[in-house]
């Protein structure tokens, strides 16, 4: 294979395919909210399934039918590094993986979803985003909101700022630096007695022995110092599986993740926009 070529922004018309991790109606519904604002202005498919092929591939094919020839890629994810190398790959940005038309493997990811993985076909060029919502100073707003919302006394309450996470130690440590950034606006907004970052590492369960004991100890705290917690899940939607992990506990939430909020929509415009005016490279030669 040869090395894809970049292609001028200006070269052909100019899409949007928004990659979500998709879930139940109302988590799906909540993203396709967040994306009306920006159809007015672009062509706009979402895909949902995380790094999905098949999805992708679909999204492509209505995108190209509107004679869409430049598709900016929105991965609409906590972590920027979340799928990237997959993601590349199934555009032909990068090697690795299978033609479309030959068998393909189905990988499995977290929570039990199918992952197609081969490449898509498409004559486009392609561009793809790679800030996660853990990198972007609009989710501070939204966790200020929300512990605002929630407040009663500031300086008796601890606010608990909590992440799915993932399995490498190391790239842990990246989510909760970015996080914690992003907390920097909570902590000016009010004077909470603390606010600390957390992740679940929810998907491996020796890592998550240990964080579902931090994050207990942090809300049995709050009530012992004659206070409350307010737990704010930076998730894209709702509040995953936050309530059984802090059952008998006294705390307050109102469940809602970063969406339905319009700072998430401005987010999603701030990408398309700024993929829009950059570079775009054809997927690489078979």
């Amino acid at each position: 294979m040869t090395s894809s070529a970049t292609v001028a922004s200006s070269a052909g018309r100019f899409g949007v395919l928004l990659m979500a991790h998709g879930g139940p109606p109302e988590w799906n519904q909540a993203v396709l909210e967040s994306v009306k604002p920006l159809q007015a202005k672009y062509d706009v498919e979402v895909a949902f399934g995380m790094a999905d092929a098949a999805s992708l591939q679909e999204s492509v094919r209505k995108l190209e039918a509107r004679n869409v020839r430049r598709i900016g890629v929105v991965r609409l994810f906590v972590s920027g590094e979340s799928f990237l190398p997959e993601t590349e790959q199934i555009f032909g940005l990068r090697p690795g993986a299978p033609a479309a038309n030959g068998p393909h493997p189905i990988h499995t990811g977290h929570a039990g979803h199918s992952m197609a993985f081969f490449r898509v076909k498409s004559n486009a060029s392609f561009a793809i985003s790679t800030e996660g919502l853990a990198d972007a100073p609009e989710m501070a707003t939204i966790l200020a909101d929300r512990a605002a919302a929630l407040s009663k006394a500031p300086p008796r309450e601890d606010v608990l700022i909590l992440a799915h996470g993932p399995g490498d130690d190391a790239e842990n440590t990246r989510w909760i630096a970015r996080l914690d950034a992003r907390a920097a606006v909570v902590r000016t907004r009010a004077p909470y007695r603390r606010v600390q970052v957390e992740t679940l590492r929810e998907d491996w369960p020796d890592k998550r022995a240990a964080a579902e004991k931090r994050i207990r100890a942090f809300v049995e705290r709050a009530s012992a110092e004659g206070g409350k917690a307010i737990v704010i899940p930076f998730r894209v939607q709702g509040f995953g599986p936050y309530k059984s992990v802090l059952e008998g506990l006294d705390y307050a939430a109102d469940g809602a993740g970063l969406i339905p909020h319009a700072e998430v929509a401005k987010w999603i415009e701030r990408q398309a926009v700024a993929l829009e005016q950059g570079s775009f490279r054809a997927p690489l030669a078979s």
